[in-house]
């Protein structure tokens, strides 16, 4: 039995703790972010105009699934379905402290006649307020529409290496992301709209065809973007392999950082319990 040196212990430890970080932080971030703003990006193509609304939470959200990709790939699935569950956690607590801030007395004005909080001259209350409304509804509606999108990147990631023997990143790096953020914006649009009633809808326009357009935008955004993040997804599995002391088809041990798995075993067992 090869012992591992105590450095590549160290590494591993160090590098799935900082996948796991920028996950988790990028997932804060852009939940308090959420839909406080969309951003027109609508464009011509033979004279057509293309419309594409993007909330401002949407720029920083494939990040999450790059982590998730990678640490799927050198980590494992277990590893990656945990930090999912802890991102779910971290959705939790943002809502926490929120709904706290809140809750808690303040210096605002009061409006004598109503009791209520005194709004300005634009007729809007003070900002966090507006920013807790906004964020509290995007929150609800990530936190399911995440759970559903991130479960489904993780198991299809792990089916596709399973199906390709550890061959072929790409496809399962492509694939996974490709239908996961398609459930993510399809899932957060809709919930968002039904249920928190956060998005920026014209009465006077065909609700279903602003939905569309909203779940449109946002996916092919993270399309693009997923397409784009193949070639930094080879390089750090490239630089991260040798540096962990990792073989191509071998993936940290979920329990130990000291012990790897072959992709094929561990993909066998998976199929077989499942």
């Amino acid at each position: 039995m090869t012992v591992l040196e105590p450095k590549y212990r160290l590494r591993r430890q160090r590098v799935f703790l900082l996948l796991s970080g920028i996950f988790l932080g990028t997932l804060g971030m852009l939940n308090i972010l959420g839909i406080t703003r969309f951003i027109d990006l609508s464009f011509e193509v033979f004279g057509l105009q293309i419309p594409m609304t993007l909330a401002v939470g949407v720029l920083p959200y494939p990040i999450t699934f790059f982590c998730t990709d990678l640490i799927s790939e050198i980590y494992g699935r277990k590893r990656a379905t945990d930090m999912v569950w802890v991102g779910l956690v971290v959705n939790v607590w943002v809502m926490i402290f929120i709904w706290l801030g809140g809750a808690l007395p303040g210096y605002e004005s009061i409006d004598p006649n109503t009791g209520e909080l005194a709004l300005d001259a634009a007729g809007r209350p003070p900002l966090f307020f507006e920013v807790q409304t906004l964020a509290l509804g995007s929150v609800t509606a990530s936190m399911i529409a995440y759970l559903s999108a991130q479960y489904c990147d993780v198991r299809l990631f792990h089916f596709w290496k399973w199906l390709t023997k550890g061959k072929y990143l790409w496809i399962r790096n492509n694939g996974s992301t490709l239908i996961s953020q398609l459930v993510d914006t399809t899932a957060v649009i809709l919930i968002a709209h039904f249920l928190a009633n956060a998005l920026p809808i014209d009465a006077n326009q065909s609700i279903a065809n602003q939905l569309v357009v909203f779940i449109a935008s946002g996916y092919v955004f993270k399309l693009v973007v997923a397409l784009v993040d193949t070639g930094p997804i080879y390089a750090a599995v490239h630089f991260l392999r040798p540096y962990l002391n990792l073989q191509p088809n071998e993936e940290v041990d979920p329990t130990d950082f000291s012990s790897v798995h072959l992709v094929v075993e561990q993909s066998t067992d998976t199929q077989e319990a499942t």
